[in-house]
């Protein structure tokens, strides 16, 4: 092929038609034929399971096999079996995932709860439509919504189901389309009818008067937040707080936990709580096991004797799933257009869409009864003379003239006189036609109720409260989630549920960060460090405290000794460019564990002979910042630095790398409160010079400090004699 031909058979095309045209068609299928609700509360698939079981007699009937329903299904639904049972056995009574499920099972259908619960083979189970599907296929019969075509034409089902109640609300529905998902909380039965009810006699009543807040199949409590559920009602939007119930023995030193929230399950949970005790953040626990059965779930954690098992439960909810939030996200179709609408909003176009097919129920029943008067009145008119419509049925020569013979002789048009043709002989007495003709004062008074509930609104709506009342009596059950005012649960602070113990760190010249209790220290051996790397800084504290690590950058680092994970002797311990996420080139130089109040004060000396001294105050935040930059004055090269407690002064020996050396104490340098402070200058170097040590005067090697002493500052320094050394060596940094 030439390059002339194939460029003749490649089109150019801009990227954005190519997607209208091709991903488009498949987004919009998405979204309008699959994953997304619609305002009866059902999406296609589920609606094609509901359907096809109600031709198959399953409302009320015996049950039938799983396998038979998915095989019938697909006459409606061309995806695989597998995918019809799945979503057949979220709608089952045995799976407990919806508040009132609309299929009545019998076999193992698994557990909304339970994430390893796998449920049986179509083949085993059964089912049939639960009670409340009655509610759900009211009006089917009567012309009350629009039939389409199904797949391959063979056949029709409806486009919407004409449920008497917000199902949308009722039951939790969860979607992920192209672009978007929807994610629809369930709310308790006889609650939504209230509101729908309250609704219909003020638009803008107060929902949460009738519908404070949603209610969980899986139970669990959840926190009323007024200004979380405002935002719903009217947006659509909003994240609701789940928590698990629990149960405490102190005589066997049990907590059982109950009920879990919905968005999780039984083995998140244990695998959470299992993950905890390994990375050592919870140390209360013996043993967690699964002890769910026939009468319901059940989690048991087994604490050790001297716990607390309170805060143990607050800690167990701040780190795992048992306590978890539902996203609010009522994304619906509405006349094939997705819709973002809040609980306000859904209820209003539920209403709307509700009133319509009962419009469409009474103009049905109109008609029927219409059709049925049209056909008495044309009985009515041969009892005045039942022989002369026998004779012309008689008389008649031909089949095809009756109907026309009696509508001449009795003035009735064709359908009256198919009516009466096909009257048996037997019927043709007086007794039968004046029963029959007695309905028509019935018919008439019937046939204008309905014209006049047509033409009403407001009786309109009287039959939709009607149903919804009917619907709470028959159907309605108490709440399975209990709401907790916000005041009502128990908080403790983050910082209370950590453990708090004595520790101690150990910091090494190539920067590795060593947390050992003082438990462990006890019976632990030489602590490990590489061959050519050697501990420079030991510090004790306590675990809640926090840590200062001060690089050779001028920043300060911050952390809580708790989030330093911990070590064993013989480990290396953290890499502290990595555990704090420094910069290439930058290291941990000085480590300083903080008390409460961030009393003391750090001492700084600088390469060029100055020293600075500021309260460790400046370093502590109001925030959690983990990071502080200019934390001191970087202009000159640190030497090193020092803590002084509060109230502590001290003598410290200042050296050059030409052998220079004095004596200063600590109370002749001003505090300052500015971090960045360059400090005064101590001492002088000659040019040319540097600092280079800058240590306490008890860990230096000086014996005599008779001429190292300087009382005024800035002062030159005396050269070292080795006499006045211990050694006569002083071993000075590089």
């Amino acid at each position: 092929m030439t390059d002339q031909t194939l460029n003749a058979l490649i089109q150019q095309q801009m990227i954005t038609d190519t997607l209208e045209e091709n991903y488009m068609p498949y987004a919009m299928s998405v979204i309008v034929s699959r994953a997304i609700p619609e305002i009866d509360g059902f999406k296609p698939s589920h609606r094609k399971i509901l359907y096809t079981m109600y031709k198959m007699g399953l409302l009320g009937g015996s049950r039938s096999k799983s396998a038979n329903v998915v095989g019938q299904t697909m006459k409606l639904n061309p995806h695989g079996d597998q995918a019809i049972y799945e979503t057949l056995v979220r709608l089952t009574r045995g799976n407990a995932a919806l508040l009132h499920a609309y299929i009545d099972s019998k076999g193992n259908f698994g557990k909304q709860y339970s994430r390893d619960m796998a449920y049986a083979a179509a083949r085993y189970t059964e089912v049939r439509l639960d009670a409340i599907c009655e509610e759900i296929f009211s009006g089917l019969d009567k012309n009350s919504v629009e039939f389409i075509d199904n797949y391959d034409g063979t056949m029709q089902e409806p486009m919407l189901l004409p449920a008497s109640f917000p199902s949308i609300l009722v039951n939790s529905n969860q979607g992920i389309a192209v672009g978007m998902a929807s994610n629809i909380c369930s709310f308790n039965l006889v609650e939504v009818c209230s509101a729908a009810i309250a609704m219909i006699r003020d638009p803008v009543c107060q929902l949460s008067d009738y519908l404070p807040g949603p209610d969980f199949s899986t139970g669990g409590e959840i926190l009323q937040d007024a200004g979380t559920m405002e935002q719903i009602y009217k947006t659509g939007r909003g994240s609701i707080k789940l928590r698990g119930t629990w149960s405490i023995d102190r005589k066997q030193n049990l907590i059982e936990i109950g009920e879990i929230p919905y968005t999780t399950t039984v083995e998140a949970i244990m695998d959470e709580i299992t993950n905890l005790v390994r990375q050592g953040k919870v140390k209360e626990i013996n043993d967690i096991r699964d002890e769910t059965d026939l009468d319901g779930l059940n989690i048991v954690i087994e604490y050790k004797r001297n716990c607390d098992p309170e805060a143990l439960i607050q800690k167990i909810l701040r780190f795992t799933s048992l306590q978890s939030a539902f996203s609010c996200n009522f994304n619906v179709l509405i006349n094939g257009h997705p819709r973002l609408l809040g609980i306000r909003g859904l209820l209003s176009e539920w209403l709307a869409w509700r009133r319509a097919c009962v419009r469409r129920e009474v103009a049905f029943d109109l008609g029927k009864k219409e059709d049925r008067l049209h056909l008495l009145k044309g009985l009515e008119k041969i009892l005045l003379d039942i022989d002369k419509a026998i004779r012309i049925i008689r008389e008649t020569e031909k089949e095809k003239d009756v109907l026309q013979n009696l509508m001449d002789g009795f003035d009735i048009d064709a359908i009256q006189a198919e009516f009466i043709a096909e009257i048996r002989l037997r019927q043709l007495n007086r007794e039968y036609i004046l029963q029959r003709t007695a309905d028509i004062s019935h018919l008439i008074s019937e046939i204008k109720k309905l014209k006049k509930t047509l033409g009403d609104a407001s009786l309109i709506d009287d039959c939709i409260i009607a149903a919804l009342e009917r619907v709470m009596k028959k159907y309605g059950k108490p709440r399975i989630s209990r709401l907790v005012q916000a005041e009502e649960m128990t908080h403790m602070p983050a910082i209370d549920l950590i453990e708090d113990f004595r520790l101690r760190l150990f910091l090494t010249e190539h920067g590795y960060l060593k947390k050992l209790a003082l438990t462990s220290l006890r019976s632990a051996g030489e602590l490990k460090t590489k061959d050519d790397d050697n501990i420079i800084q030991e510090l004790e504290g306590k675990n809640k405290a926090d840590v200062l690590f001060f690089s050779n950058r001028g920043t300060v680092y911050k952390m809580r000794c708790h989030e330093i994970p911990d070590h064993k002797p013989s480990e290396l311990g953290a890499y502290t460019p990595n555990l704090l996420e420094m910069e290439d080139g930058e290291r941990v130089v000085f480590i300083h564990i903080a008390d409460d109040d961030y009393t003391g004060q750090m001492l700084f000396c600088f390469e060029n002979g100055k020293v600075s001294r500021v309260p460790l105050q400046v370093y502590q935040t109001k925030t959690n910042r983990r990071k502080l930059i200019n934390a001191y004055n970087a202009k000159s090269p640190l030497v090193s630095m020092h803590y002084l407690a509060p109230d502590e002064e001290d003598e410290f020996f200042v050296a050059s790398d030409i052998d220079k050396a004095m004596v200063f104490e600590s109370q002749a340098v001003p505090v300052k409160t500015t971090r960045s402070t360059q400090g005064i200058q101590v001492m002088k170097p000659k040019k040319g010079s540097r600092v280079v040590t800058f240590i306490r005067l008890k860990d230096s090697d000086l014996t005599d400090t008779r001429g190292y002493k300087k009382r005024k500052l800035p002062a030159v320094g005396t050269y070292l004699k080795a006499d006045d050394l211990i050694d006569r060596q002083l071993k000075l940094e590089d």
